[in-house]
């Protein structure tokens, strides 16, 4: 019996739909797996309750719902301080970004191509 190797898993957050699709295309293909959610609230329960060990968190910074990217990143590298995050804006602001984000993040401005989020991520 052949053991599955479990794909490295990224946790997406980002209220967009259409976006959503494309980036699970494009992690599938280059290997990962994702978990897709539209707000933070979401994400801090998924992180916390299950106990699931992700490669990184990808999130959009204006989420709909009361918690930012930027707190969301935040509450999760409290419970793991390694976490990669990747943040991605439209319109970046470069000075909301240098003052919010978790030390050691990357910053995508939207649009951007899907092959500049695998490559971040391949960095990791």
């Amino acid at each position: 019996m052949q053991m599955m190797l479990e794909l490295p898993s990224i946790l997406i957050v980002e209220d967009e739909y259409p976006l959503q699709g494309v980036l699970e295309s494009a992690l599938a293909e280059a290997g990962f797996a994702s978990d897709i959610l539209s707000s933070g609230e979401e994400a801090i329960t998924i992180f916390v309750a299950r106990g699931k060990h992700h490669k990184a968190l990808v999130t959009g910074v204006y989420l709909g719902g009361k918690l930012n990217g930027w707190e969301l990143a935040r509450r999760m590298r409290e419970k793991h301080p390694d976490l990669p995050v990747v943040y991605m804006m439209a319109g970046a602001d470069l000075e909301s970004w240098k003052s919010q984000r978790v030390p050691n993040s990357v910053l995508l401005e939207k649009p951007f191509q899907p092959e500049r989020l695998i490559a971040a991520l391949q960095e990791f």
